[in-house]
């Protein structure tokens, strides 16, 4: 609670300073010339807020930390690293923008080598640091409420596994990161929604940390093998705190834009969360607004390329379609919000069954 409430004390009151300091940069949001008309009126509006947030989530983590004389554990460090990491990556993509003065950054090549980089270094990381009980912060097993022992790279060898796993990590990193990058086309419609998903992974993290497995304990499937839980559920929170205070200036009609600086930080911060608290196949209902969003690009494509010129939607991602059928963006934002926490509730509500069920 405490770094959450750092964390969104800075948004909330140093956000305008950033705006002014943007403008002053022009650092300002460009719009694609094929978009909705609407979004022109928008075009100049402060961007790359996502470094705002990164910033007010590490202070109120590492400040929270200190007030309670407490050491940053391995797994929090990791879930930050991958969100400055892809922070990082989104920045050069925005800088690109504001600087050339158009509405592409990077190449898709060159998001796919950023996102790489990031994942294969997080997930080497991941598999060292072994605690007392032996458990690092990550596994190769694939997980749903916790490693499923069936399914584990590692039978396919050392190398061969690692090869794999690293795979299998990049592929998370980069659904997450790209689906709340496609997710934030309206104003505060990716920061509302990331709220509520990173949120349950505050919950799901404090819950594994009260349900740990204890030494000896006879019914092992209805506890949790999970490093740090209790300091994943702290930096969930710092990031949510940020997220809040940052939506009071995001919400519509928005202040400042996340940018790609933002929404990369955040997806991948998204998934660092499922792939270190040992739920990664969990991540589909709590990110299924991400999902959904980024599922209507790909089908508006293969769907064009198949018929030749047709399409399914007036225009992808699916909140700009609704647009174009003349929802006012504050309903499509809203209603977007009541899916996104449909999905989390979801996805809570099977992590909670299994447990009572176990």
């Amino acid at each position: 609670m405490l770094a959450g409430a750092l964390a969104m004390a800075i948004t909330l009151f140093l956000t305008p300073a950033f705006i002014w300091l943007f403008k002053r940069v022009g650092w300002g949001q460009f719009i694609r010339a094929d978009g909705p008309q609407s979004h022109h009126t928008k075009r100049g509006t402060p961007t790359m807020g996502g470094i705002v947030i990164i910033i007010a989530t590490l202070s109120g983590y590492f400040f929270g930390k200190a007030l309670n004389l407490e050491t940053p554990s391995i797994s929090a460090l990791l879930v930050l690293f991958m969100m400055v990491g892809l922070g990082f990556v989104g920045f050069i993509d925005d800088f690109i923008k504001t600087h050339r003065r158009r509405s592409l950054g990077l190449s898709g090549w060159a998001k796919i080598l950023g996102q790489g980089i990031v994942s294969v270094a997080f997930a080497l990381l991941a598999l060292q640091f072994p605690n007392a009980k032996g458990l690092t912060p990550a596994s190769t097993q694939i997980s749903l409420f916790r490693d499923i022992k069936g399914l584990d790279f590692a039978v396919f060898g050392t190398i061969a596994g690692l090869i794999l796993f690293v795979i299998w990590i990049y592929f998370l990193v980069a659904s997450a990161s790209n689906g709340v990058n496609i997710a934030d086309g309206l104003d505060g419609l990716a920061t509302g929604s990331s709220v509520m998903a990173i949120g349950a992974f505050a919950i799901i993290g404090f819950w594994k940390f009260n349900q740990a497995c204890a030494p000896l304990m006879e019914n092992a499937s209805s506890c949790y093998e999970t490093r740090d839980p209790l300091d994943l559920a702290v930096v969930a929170s710092a990031i949510v705190g940020a997220l809040a205070g940052f939506l009071w200036w995001n919400t519509s009609p928005a202040q400042i834009y996340m940018g790609d600086t933002g929404s990369l930080g955040l997806g991948g911060a998204l998934a660092a969360l499922a792939i270190l608290s040992r739920t990664e196949l969990l991540l589909i209902p709590i990110g299924g607004l991400f999902v959904v969003v980024t599922g209507s690009v790909i089908l508006q494509r293969l769907y064009f390329k198949i018929t030749k010129g047709k399409r399914i939607f007036l225009m992808s991602p699916l909140h700009h379609h609704f647009e174009l059928k003349g929802w006012p963006e504050v309903t499509i934002v809203v209603r977007f919000w009541i899916i996104a926490g449909l999905g989390v509730l979801g996805g809570i509500g099977l992590f909670y069954l299994e447990w009572i069920s176990g």
